[in-house]
Formats: structure tokens, sequence, C-alpha cells
């Protein structure tokens, strides 16, 4: 019995000497030359005399080829924008509305900012030459965070004076009172 128990106390000495022997050996597992005679890799008998590992070593990743990165920062196509005035309400709402024109593409946009404690809708209405009309309805969260209601783009028939976008927040009720209407080409409010 007590051979047992000095069996199970060596073995346990041993498994609890490896780090220390791993930190007096050095920094060099690989069984590299550092000044010591070896590593513990090497003094274990897992590195070959000449300094090899006789572990494979792991597969090496398939080569990807090289992408050629351009400094600074990704060309984006210029956008043109004529915007009305920024506009805001006694209940809260604040709106910028815009026509965009880039890369051959026109579309309308309005910038918000609800701080009632009431959600709204907006109705973005894009007009174009002949009359064309694009119309999208968007959800406008309450709280204050800014946020965006896009036309989609399409195909431009004509200059940024061509167009104009109207966006008109109100009530999501049987009612729907009008709160604020913000254009695009909205004359300034004038001051006094």
């Amino acid at each position: 019995m007590n051979l047992r128990l000095i069996g199970i106390s060596a073995g346990v000495l041993v498994i609890l000497s490896l780090p220390l022997a791993g930190a007096i050996a050095g920094p060099d597992f690989a069984g590299q030359d550092d000044g010591k005679g070896g590593g513990l890799l090497s003094s274990l008998g897992f590195v070959e005399p000449g300094g090899r590992s006789r572990t494979p070593a792991p597969a090496a990743a398939p080569a990807r080829p090289a992408v050629p990165q351009e400094p600074g920062p990704s060309k984006q196509p210029r956008t043109d924008s004529r915007c009305g005035p920024e506009l805001s309400s006694p209940q809260g709402v604040e709106a910028q509305t815009c026509i965009l024109v880039g890369d051959g593409q026109t579309w309308g946009r309005s910038y918000y900012r609800n701080t009632g404690s009431r959600a709204l809708d907006a109705v973005l209405t894009m007009m174009g030459p002949a009359g064309h009309t694009v119309q999208i309805r968007c959800a406008v969260k309450a709280g204050g965070e800014p946020g965006l209601c896009e036309t989609p783009r399409e195909a431009s028939a004509g200059g940024p004076d061509a167009y104009s976008a109207i966006a008109e927040f109100a009530v999501p009720d049987d009612e729907g009172q009008l709160l604020l209407r913000s254009g695009s080409n909205s004359p300034a409010p004038a001051d006094g």
C-alpha cells in the first residue's frame, strides 16, 4: 500500500514539474539552440538532434491571390443634391427634404427626427419630368433618433431642377393630422 502511494505521489510530482522544466528550458520549445543546450521538446525527445521537430508540421494554407489595394478611401460616384430648408413643427418633428442625382440616377430623400412621444407616418413623393411621380411611405419612430426616408432610384430624365420632392409627416390615425410638410424646393422661412 505504501508503494502505491509513493507511485501516485511520484506521478503527481512529475506532472507538476513539467511546467517548471519548461520555464527552466527557456522560451525555445522547438529545440533550437537557446544557449542552454536545447528546449523542453528536445529534452523530452520530440526534436531530432539537428533541431527538426519529429512531429509533422501543420499543412500550409493554400496561397490566395494578392488583390492590389488602392491607397485612400474607395471612390464613390459623385452625388449632387438640391435640398430645401431644415424645418420643424411645434409637435417635435424636424425634417429636410432633398433631390439627389448621381451615377445617372435620381431619387428623393427626407432626413428627419421625431422628438415627440408618438410614432408618425411619413409620405415622400418625388415628382419628375412629364408628370412622373414616385411615392413611398415610411414609419417614423418616436424618441429623437435621426432617420431618413428615401424613394427608389430611377434613371435620370433631366437635371436636378427637373425634379422636386415633398415629405409629409402625419399622425397615423383616422384623422391623419398633418404635422409638417418639407419640400426640396421650399423657400427658406423668412426671419421676423
